[in-house]
C-alpha cells in the first residue's frame, strides 16, 4: 500500500463525463405522463443529479408512493431506450487518463443504479485508470446527501482535504462541500457557472476538456493537489 495514491479526483458521470442529462429529462417527462402526472421539463432539469427519491418528492409532492414508484419504473424503461445513443463529452477519457498519469486516484463518485452504471463504464472504457467506483447501492440517500462522496473517499483511502470533486450539478458541489472536498463545476449538464459558484464550486469550466486544459497549464484545484 506504500504506492497507493494519497490524493484523489472524484468524478460524477452523468452530465460530467457522459452527455446523458437530457436523456434523463426526456425519460422522466415521459415517465410522469405515463404515471398520470404532468411536470414541466425545466423543473425536471433543475432536479437532475439529485437522489431519485428526493427528485420524486420534489416534483410530485402530492402524489402517492405508488404513483412515484410507477414513475420511477417508467423512467428506467424510457431511459434504457436512450442508452445506445449516449456519447462521451469532450475531454472525458483524456481527463481521466491525465489525472491517473499524475498519480492521483481516479474515482467515479456516482449514484447511478448498477444497470445504468454498467453501460456508462462501457462507454467510458476507462477501467485501467480507475481506483474505485460507487453506485446507488452504496448509500440509502444520494446527492445532495454527502454519503456517496464519503464512500468514494473511503474506497480511495484519501482524506477530504486531499481530494477534488468534478461535477455538473449543484448537488455535486453541495455534497462535496459538506464533507470538505473542493469541487470543480462543469457546465455540460446545463447549469450555469454563476449557480455552480454560488453552490461552492472553486472553479467552473465549460467541459472536461477545459478542466484538462487548466490542469495541464498548472492551474486550478487538481493542479494544486500534492
Amino acid at each position: 500500500m506504500a504506492d497507493a495514491p494519497r490524493t484523489a479526483v472524484l468524478f460524477d458521470i452523468d452530465g460530467t463525463l457522459v452527455d446523458s442529462n437530457y436523456a434523463h429529462i426526456d425519460a422522466w417527462s415521459r415517465a410522469f405522463a405515463a404515471a398520470g402526472e404532468s411536470v414541466d421539463a425545466w423543473r425536471i432539469h433543475r432536479s437532475i443529479g439529485m437522489d431519485s427519491a428526493k427528485l420524486l418528492g420534489a416534483l410530485l409532492p402530492d402524489a402517492s408512493e405508488g404513483t412515484r414508484t410507477t414513475a420511477q419504473q417508467y423512467h428506467s424503461a424510457y431511459y434504457s431506450e436512450h442508452q445506445p445513443r449516449l456519447r462521451l463529452l469532450p475531454g472525458a477519457r483524456e481527463l481521466l487518463a491525465a489525472v491517473a498519469d499524475a498519480g492521483h486516484a481516479v474515482v467515479l463518485a456516482t449514484s447511478a443504479p448498477e444497470p445504468e452504471l454498467v453501460r456508462l463504464r462501457e462507454l467510458l472504457d476507462a477501467e485501467q485508470w480507475l481506483t474505485a467506483v460507487t453506485s446507488s447501492e452504496d448509500v440509502e440517500q444520494a446527492k445532495p446527501d454527502p454519503g456517496i462522496i464519503q464512500v468514494a473517499l473511503d474506497r480511495a483511502g484519501v482524506d477530504a482535504g486531499e481530494a477534488v470533486m468534478v461535477g455538473d450539478a449543484v448537488w455535486d458541489v453541495e455534497s462535496a462541500g459538506r464533507v470538505g472536498v473542493t469541487s470543480i463545476g462543469v457546465m455540460t449538464g446545463g447549469v450555469g457557472g454563476d449557480e455552480l459558484r454560488e453552490a461552492g464550486a472553486a472553479a467552473v469550466h465549460d467541459d472536461a476538456a477545459a478542466v484538462l486544459a487548466a490542469f495541464r497549464a498548472g492551474e486550478g484545484p487538481i493542479a494544486a493537489l500534492r
